[in-house]
């Protein structure tokens, strides 16, 4: 019974689902067997995630190769994002990439070196035209590595259409073996107004999950009133992974009809930012796990299907509704939940009183609140849905109500800085204070004469923080003095305690040198010998730091090398 009617109310998915990408144009991008720590647009910090992250078992250094003809069209180097990072075009009009590298192959690598040797830059972005670097399928294009902002050795593999819309790569038959269901680690209610209520409430409900033989879910007895929306917390793991991992597609039906979908095969760089609209911003705030709410609130993303009443379910008095969840993998692996939904009105409760400032934010209005030396600016459409802010000033520290509620863009805060001391002006800047000891995390900070300027998406609390603290320089792999003749690399460590390292510059001799900062969490540039730079015995190594208050540091050492 349960297959019959899973069939009936899927059948028009698989119809629609009809796949229109080229099957057998791609190759792997790795010659080992995909597994995947990372699925196509799950959930991330402020983002979707925009391909499949690729296990390199625990390795660096795997081969990486073109999965089809085409050319090098991008080549972009950061010690953040997505480091080393490599795109190819190919001639059917989409794009590969290829991220957190350790490095590029021979002819790329030296490409790569040369331009960065010219711009006396480690971070580079370049754009290749279609005769310089054309590589053909199965071709060496670099090596697997863990650079950028990455957490562990793996390959972030994306394929992109002509509009760079990141889309998912298992569409175009690079298969990674799944027999496993999505699991639902839990749902909630949501009363959307003053007049609904769940379970005699106008609080957000938890609802109890009761696993069934099959590996679905039934949720029992829920008495609700008003317009109601759902959210649920779910994830997918593949074969051969533990990782939990993002899901493929979730959608609601009501009474057998479907009224909602979320649908994650492609969206655009420009929306990823919703995510936290999508999500209850709040609850990850504070639980730190995503909620997915399967109602559409002012939200833009492409990603929603089939929305009906903005998937909100209206529940009347003496009714009864059967409202299901379908859960599904990309190999079409699904879970369900039930939930058996009566309209009553018996026993509600007073309405939650919405907490009142004197500050009431309207979304589709600017803002400025001012206080004192320090000023807000709100632009239009700066967020989703109006509230009531929280605003107050206390000499330098500013309270911009909490991180509970979610931004669409940025907004400015601003600082008058004319009361302090010339000598001290240009050691301040605008920082977020976090956690219990109020520790204070740099917000990007520009200054115009007396004024300091911090855009940040971020509410909480803000302060002027002084750092008059020089970056530190330390050498990790070898001392002032000392004959280095059989070594590969010069590896040095720099850090700041304050405002954080803004750049730095290495010169051998007084010539330019690249360092590399592959990973920026572990804080150490690398100078290599075979970039052939060195041809002195007797050499003075030279190293700038600078933080971004523009406190410096020098360090200079001598070394020798035959």
């Amino acid at each position: 019974m349960r297959f019959i009617l899973a069939f009936v109310l899927v059948f028009p998915f698989l119809i629609n689902a009809q796949n229109q990408y080229p099957q057998d144009y791609f190759g792997n991008p790795l010659d080992i067997p995909l597994i995947l720590s990372g699925t196509f647009a799950e959930l991330r910090s402020n983002h979707f995630h925009s391909g499949l992250d690729i296990k390199t078992q625990q390795r660096v250094g795997l081969n990486v190769k073109a999965i089809a003809d085409g050319y090098v069209s991008r080549i972009k180097i950061s010690a953040y994002g997505y480091g080393k990072a490599l795109y190819i075009t190919h001639p059917n009009g989409y794009t590969s990439v290829y991220a957190h590298l350790q490095k590029f192959a021979p002819e790329i690598e030296a490409y790569v070196k040369k331009h960065q040797y010219k711009k006396e830059s480690y971070e580079i972005e370049m754009f290749p035209g279609a005769e310089t670097l054309p590589v053909k399928k199965g071709n060496l294009v670099a090596y697997s590595g863990n650079s950028g902002g990455s957490g562990g050795p793996h390959l972030h593999f994306e394929i992109r259409d002509n509009a760079q819309r990141p889309i998912n790569p298992m569409l175009f038959g690079i298969d990674i073996a799944d027999s496993t269901m999505p699991f639902v680690k839990s749902i909630y209610a949501y009363p959307l107004d003053e007049n609904s209520f769940v379970n005699n409430s106008n609080k957000k409900q938890k609802l109890r999950l009761i696993p069934i033989e099959s590996g679905d879910y039934v949720i029992k007895n829920v008495n609700a009133i008003g317009n109601i929306g759902f959210g649920i917390e779910t994830n997918d793991r593949q074969n051969l992974a533990a990782n939990s991992n993002g899901v493929y597609n979730i959608q609601t039906f009501v009474n057998g009809n479907k009224n909602f979908e979320l649908d994650f095969k492609r969206f655009s760089f420009t929306e990823t930012k919703h995510i936290n609209q999508l999500i209850d911003y709040e609850h990850y705030v504070t639980k730190k796990e995503r909620v997915q709410k399967l109602y559409k609130k002012n939200n833009p993303l492409s990603i929603f299907k089939s929305v009906i009443n903005d998937g909100v379910i209206k529940i009347e008095d003496s009714t009864y509704l059967v409202y299901k969840i379908r859960v599904a993998d990309f190999k079409n692996n699904e879970t369900w939940v039930t939930l058996n939904l009566k309209g009553s009105k018996n026993n509600i409760t007073t309405p939650i009183q919405t907490k009142t400032t004197p500050y009431f934010i309207k979304a589709d209005q600017a803002v400025n609140l001012k206080e004192g030396k320090i000023s807000v600016d709100f632009y239009q459409d700066t967020f989703y849905e109006d509230f009531y802010l929280d605003f107050e000033v206390n000499s330098d520290t500013l309270k911009l109500h909490e991180d509970v509620i979610a931004a669409k863009k940025n907004f400015n805060i601003t600082y008058d800085i004319s009361n302090y001391k010339e000598a001290d002006k240009s050691k301040l800047y605008i920082a977020r204070l976090l956690g219990y000891n109020k520790f204070s995390s740099y917000t990007y900070t520009q200054r115009r004469g007396n004024i300091l300027t911090a855009s940040t998406k971020t509410l909480g609390t803000f302060a002027l923080a002084t750092d008059t603290i020089k970056p530190t320089i330390t050498p990790v792999n070898f001392k002032d003095g000392q004959w280095l003749s059989k070594y590969r690399y010069l590896k040095i460590k720099i850090d700041d305690e304050g405002s954080g390292v803004s750049n730095y510059r290495a010169t051998i001799n007084g010539k330019w040198i690249l360092m590399e900062r592959d990973n920026y969490k572990d804080k150490t540039i690398t100078f290599d010998f075979n970039d052939g730079i060195v041809t002195d015995t007797k050499n003075i190594l030279k190293i700038i730091v600078t933080d971004n208050v523009g406190n410096n540091s020098t360090f200079e050492s001598l070394f020798y090398r035959k």
